[in-house]
C-alpha cells in the first residue's frame, strides 16, 4: 500500500488548487437508515425553538442575555456551573463513542454532514444530475443550460441558508422575539436583518463552496480521532486481508478463479472512491478525511452482490477484527470514559434536582462601613438580587433574619413581587444589637419568604466594631 496519499489533502491538486469533489449519488441500506436519522434530527432542529415546555422554549441559547433553556429547563448566569458540567459531559460522551465506534457522530449526527449530504447535495443531484452529469456540466461552457441550472441552484441554496440562519436566530434570541421581528418587518430591525444576512452568507459559503473542507480543514474533530482511536475502535474500514489476498486487487473477469490466482475480492472498480463525499480511497486505511458516512459500504455491497461475492468487504469493524478476527470488547479505556461520564451525569442530575427556583444574593454595599445607632445597635447596608427562574410571579416577598435577633429594614416597600423569569434588586439595612454579635464579621443567615412561606435561604457577612468581639 502506498503511503504518499497521506502527504496531501485529496481535495487539493498538484498545483495547489481546489480539486472539486463530485460524489456519486449514494444508495443502499445504510443510506436509507441515515436518511431516517437525518430527517428526524432536522425536524428536531427546526421545531425545538418553537416548542414550549411549561412556558419555556424547549431549547434556547441566548448568549447576549446569558439565558439558556435546555429541554425546557431555564438556566441563568447563576447556573453557569451546570452548563459547564453538561458541556464536559457532552465532550466525554463524544470521546467515548469515538473510542468505541469511531466518527459515528460525524457520519450520522453532525449538522454539517446532515445539511450537506441530505439537503444541499440532494438538491444538487436533482438539478445537476449524478456524478457524471455534474462533471460534464462543470467542464461545459457557460451556455443557457448551465446558467439556468447554476442560477436555480444558487437561489435555492440561498433560500435554505436564509431559513437556517432564521432558525439559529430563534435559538439565540428566542422564537417569540423572532416572530415579533418578522411581524414588525425588516426595516424596523435593520441591525438584526444585517446580522441575519451575514449568517446567511456564512451558511451559503459553507454549503455551496467550502463543503467537505469544513470536515477536512476546519473541524478539529478529525484531528482528535488520531488521539482517540486505537486498533480496537470500530470504524468504517476496508478488509485488506480479504480484498488484497496474496497478489492484490484485480479487475473482475467472468468465470475467473480469483482464489487460484491469489487475488483478493476487491475488483478495483473505484466505486467506493467515486461515492465518497470527501474524495478519499477507503482502501488506504483510516484517514482524517473519512467521516464514516457508510456510502462506501453501501456501494461496495452492491458491487459484491452483482458479482456474486459475499458482502462486507468494506464494513464497520476494528483493526483487531480485520487482522486477528478478534471480537469487539469493552476495553479498560472505554470503561474509564464510561465511569467519568456516569459520575458527571450523576452530579449534573443531582444538582438539577437541588437547584432552587428562586436564587437569592444579599451582599454588603462595597465601600460602606457599619453605622452605630442608638441603644447599642449596629447597622449595615446591603444590596439584594433575586432571580425568579419560574414562569410564575413570586408574590409578597420579604426577608427575615434566621441566625440572629435583629431587624431588616427595606429602603423601598417591605413586601414586593419578583416577576416571572425576571430579576428584582434593591437595597436594605440590617440592624443587630451589639450584644447579639460574636465577632467583628458575623455570618448571617437570612430567609426569603413568599406570603409567610420560606422559599430560600442565603448567607451574608455582618461587619461590626472589633471591640464587640
Amino acid at each position: 500500500m502506498e503511503e504518499n496519499f497521506r502527504d496531501s489533502i485529496g481535495t487539493i491538486n498538484a498545483e495547489g488548487k481546489r480539486a472539486w469533489v463530485f460524489p456519486k449519488k449514494p444508495s443502499g441500506r445504510f443510506y436509507e437508515y441515515r436518511k431516517y436519522v437525518s430527517y428526524a434530527l432536522l425536524l428536531f432542529l427546526f421545531a425545538s425553538p418553537f416548542i414550549k415546555v411549561n412556558g419555556h422554549q424547549f431549547l434556547m441559547f441566548n448568549v447576549l442575555e446569558r439565558r439558556f433553556n435546555i429541554f425546557g429547563f431555564p438556566f441563568w448566569p447563576q447556573d453557569f456551573h451546570l452548563v459547564v458540567i453538561s458541556m464536559i459531559a457532552g465532550v466525554i460522551f463524544i470521546a467515548l463513542f469515538t473510542v468505541a465506534y469511531g466518527r459515528i457522530f460525524c457520519g450520522w449526527v453532525c449538522p454539517q454532514t446532515i445539511f450537506m449530504e441530505m439537503v444541499f447535495r440532494r438538491i444538487e443531484y436533482w438539478i445537476d444530475g449524478d456524478r457524471g452529469a455534474q462533471q460534464r456540466l462543470d467542464k461545459s461552457p457557460w451556455n443557457a443550460k448551465k446558467i439556468r441550472k447554476r442560477v436555480l441552484k444558487w437561489i435555492i441554496f440561498f433560500i435554505i441558508s436564509f431559513l437556517i440562519a432564521n432558525v439559529f436566530l430563534a435559538y439565540l434570541i428566542g422564537s417569540d422575539q423572532l416572530i415579533q421581528y418578522v411581524t414588525d418587518g425588516p426595516l424596523a430591525h435593520v441591525s438584526t436583518m444585517i446580522s441575519l444576512l451575514i449568517f446567511t452568507a456564512v451558511f451559503y459559503f459553507v454549503f455551496a463552496w467550502f463543503r467537505e473542507q469544513v470536515c477536512i480543514i476546519a473541524c478539529p474533530y478529525g484531528r482528535m480521532q488520531g488521539v482517540l482511536l486505537d486498533e480496537k475502535s470500530i470504524v468504517v474500514t476496508y478488509d485488506h486481508k480479504r480484498g488484497e489476498a496474496e497478489n492484490g486487487r484485480k479487475k473482475f473477469r467472468k468465470n475467473e478463479d480469483r482464489d487460484a490466482l491469489g487475488h483478493g475480492d476487491c475488483i478495483d472498480c473505484f466505486q467506493c472512491v467515486n461515492v465518497c463525499p470527501t474524495g478519499i480511497d477507503i482502501r488506504n486505511g483510516t484517514q482524517l478525511e473519512c467521516v464514516n458516512c457508510t456510502a462506501c459500504i453501501d456501494e461496495c455491497d452492491d458491487i459484491m452482490e452483482k458479482i456474486n461475492m459475499p458482502k462486507g468487504l468494506i464494513r464497520y469493524a476494528s483493526e483487531d477484527e480485520i487482522n486477528s478476527k478478534t471480537k469487539f470488547k469493552f476495553t479498560a479505556r472505554m470503561k474509564g470514559y464510561t465511569a467519568v461520564l456516569g459520575i458527571l451525569i450523576t452530579v449534573l442530575v443531582g444538582m438539577l434536582f437541588l437547584r432552587n427556583e428562586l436564587e437569592a444574593n444579599i451582599l454588603r454595599l462595597p465601600g460602606q462601613l457599619y453605622e452605630r445607632k442608638a441603644n447599642n445597635v449596629i447597622s449595615n447596608v446591603y444590596t439584594y438580587k433575586l432571580v425568579n427562574k419560574t414562569i410564575e410571579d413570586v408574590e409578597e416577598v420579604s426577608f427575615k433574619l434566621l441566625s440572629h435577633k435583629g431587624e431588616i429594614k427595606m429602603v423601598s416597600q417591605e413586601r414586593f413581587a419578583v416577576p416571572a423569569e425576571e430579576l428584582a434588586e434593591g437595597t436594605l439595612f440590617i440592624e443587630i444589637s451589639a450584644s447579639a454579635l460574636n465577632a467583628d464579621k458575623d455570618k448571617l443567615k437570612i430567609g426569603v419568604y413568599s406570603g409567610g412561606k420560606l422559599i430560600e435561604t442565603t448567607m451574608t457577612q455582618f461587619l461590626a466594631p472589633r471591640s464587640y468581639n
